[in-house]
């Protein structure tokens, strides 16, 4: 079993910045992929940004050049957001990928105000 909680979210206004945090734990060795999506009030929930163990990232393009994903060895995984604008408005969700099984973690409000 893998847990993750994530943690950094919170309001902002359009033009400001947030980094989001996700901490795994528990069965951590063999992740080999890890993401941040996000889901808007109705909506499906999208993927934002991914990295692999061999650190290849993948982002939306909605967010490229404005959020940079990274990891550290100890499986904490970070989400740096800059230049917020009101459409990235969603609860933001760590997701973990290990042994083919994905784990999810509860999430995190970011509101970004115009």
């Amino acid at each position: 079993q893998v847990q993750l909680v994530e943690s950094g979210g919170g309001l902002v206004q359009a033009g400001g910045s947030l980094r989001l945090s996700c901490v795994a734990s528990g069965s951590i060795f063999g992740i080999n992929y890890m993401g941040w999506y996000r889901q808007a009030p109705g909506k499906q929930r999208d993927l934002v940004a991914s990295i692999t163990s061999g650190s290849s990232t993948n982002y939306a393009d909605s967010v490229k050049g404005r959020f940079t994903i990274s990891r550290t060895r100890d499986s904490v995984m970070y989400l740096q957001m800059n230049s917020l604008k009101p459409g990235d408005t969603a609860v933001y969700y760590c997701n973990a990928m290990r042994l083919s099984i994905p784990y999810w973690g509860k999430g995190t409000l970011v509101t970004v105000s115009s």
